[in-house]
């Protein structure tokens, strides 16, 4: 089977399933099967190197044992593989018992099926999915990297849905950022809401080229590091980690925010991050009670902002992608994280990305900041990368490609002003500009531009992603009335 028909193919059969709903549920159907069936090829690789391997899967679960059709009439199916799936197999997994001392390889096991769900209601049609995804050979190298290319479809169709909230970065995003980062072997990279683990595989591939040794394999398998709070994400960045050979990924299923940024120490910090964290949203209370009181924001990526400068190492570097709010907001808290990040870190460039960059899911206008904990600020460069030539906007059908960011490659290593007659396409501003400009970082930005007509669902998001912003700074604004008069009393 080609790889462009596999995702099709599963989709076409669970769509005569009354009990998947759409895209979103198929596509977590088929990830939950390919874990299994990806981890089951792994294993298959440890009891090869090490004869006392043990499996923490009971060997009745284990893909090998219930999923294999030999063709000799005793495959289970129909009702069977229902009751066994429903009543069996998900209960094991969900009840593995794991401790401190369980090896990450085998814990991810029962973190990854903690939140699944089998919503499949036909066992004919349920056996005819798992012989497909049985055909994939994993152990084989060629064809689990030739795989790589389905995972990819499967994660444009789950973006198409819309149906975690999330905005996975394309592609291209993740690869320039990781080209311009440069991580090198020793060096670990993280991402604190790693979602689907773009920015982790990015760096994964970067970090592959320089593989020479037995111990430069051993130092590439712990070189990345993420934290997702969601749980489809969560298991599909494990999937995609296995599926780069790394045997025990380091993903951490949980809230980034949830720890008192005060607490962090040596260990707790990264050479790298790269992150796009998610933004529009807003966290409670408790949560904010885990920043110092001047960087406590009702948005989400401004927490998340303050995260990663708590987190980053000494001469470590960051690539960090947020929307033009960050760049002009003048409340209390966004004041105080632009500050805190000009003053203590070395913020170097902004690169301003066009508009619809995460079509189809939204417009709204991206930016990529680069810093690194070396010295101050003293000036930051930045750069406005203009939509390519013969396109209007992106969308699901002709994506960003890396091949779009040529120019700001290009621009990176020669650092010279750019204009285009009338406004400024790349330019260097002192930090006393930026200052007395009351860390306005809106600058170099595009001019105006024709109105976009955007499908009515996109012109709801963006509706909702709007008052979700101006709701947050209506809410810092009133939380810092509300501090003031308190002081008064």
């Amino acid at each position: 089977m080609s790889i462009t028909s596999f995702v099709k193919t599963l989709q076409n059969i669970m769509r005569n399933d009354a009990g998947v709903s759409g895209d979103a549920q198929r596509i977590e159907q088929i990830v939950w099967m390919l874990f299994l069936k990806i981890y089951d090829s792994k294993e298959e690789l440890w009891e090869f190197r090490d004869e006392g391997f043990e499996s923490i899967i009971p060997e009745t679960y284990r893909w090998r044992s219930w999923a294999i059709d030999k063709k000799d009439g005793q495959a289970m199916t129909g009702e069977g593989l229902l009751n066994f799936i429903d009543k069996e197999l998900f209960p094991a997994l969900k009840n593995l018992e794991v401790d401190e001392h369980t090896p990450i390889s085998q814990s991810i096991v029962k973190f990854a099926f903690e939140d699944a769900y089998n919503y499949m209601k036909d066992g004919v049609l349920l056996r005819q999915v798992v012989n497909v995804i049985d055909q994939i050979d994993f152990t084989d190298y060629k064809e689990r990297h030739a795989f790589n290319e389905i995972y990819e479809q499967i994660l444009k169709d789950l973006q198409a849905q819309r149906a975690s909230g999330e905005y996975y970065s394309p592609r291209a995003t993740t690869d320039f950022m990781t080209h311009m980062i440069k991580p090198q072997l020793g060096e670990r990279v993280a991402d604190f809401a790693c979602g689907t683990g773009g920015f982790l595989t990015s760096s994964l591939n970067y970090l592959q080229e320089q593989i020479k040794t037995v111990e430069d394999r051993e130092t590439y398998s712990n070189s990345v590091f993420g934290i997702e709070k969601k749980a489809f994400p969560y298991l599909l960045a494990i999937t995609n980690l296995l599926l780069h050979d790394i045997d025990n990924p380091t993903i951490v299923h949980g809230n980034s925010l949830d720890k008192n940024v005060r607490d962090y120490n040596e260990e707790d910090k990264f050479n790298i991050i790269l992150m796009n964290p998610p933004y529009g949203g807003s966290e409670k209370d408790s949560i904010k009670m885990n920043f110092p009181v001047e960087l406590r924001s009702s948005e989400t990526a401004d927490l998340f902002m303050s995260v990663i400068m708590y987190r980053l190492k000494e001469n470590g570097r960051a690539g960090v992608i947020l929307p033009d709010g960050f760049l002009f907001g003048t409340d209390n808290a966004k004041q105080a994280i632009k500050e805190k990040l000009i003053k203590e870190f070395n913020l170097h460039t902004i690169i301003r990305l066009p508009h619809s960059v995460f079509a189809p899911y939204t417009s709204i206008h991206t930016n990529m900041l680069f810093f690194d904990k070396t010295n101050p600020t003293e000036h930051i460069w930045f750069y406005r990368l203009d939509m390519p030539e013969g396109y209007k906007n992106f969308s699901k059908t002709r994506p960003i490609k890396l091949e779009h960011f040529q120019p700001a490659m290009d621009w990176w290593e020669k650092r010279v002003e750019l204009s285009d007659g009338k406004y400024d396409k790349a330019r260097k501003f002192t930090v006393d500009e930026i200052v007395n400009g009351d860390y306005n970082l809106d600058l170099c930005g595009f001019p105006q531009e024709e109105d976009i007509i955007l499908e009515p669902h996109e012109l709801i998001q963006n509706y909702v992603e709007e008052r979700a912003r101006l709701n947050n700074e209506i809410d810092g604004i009133l939380a810092d009335i509300q501090e003031i008069l308190g002081d008064l009393k």
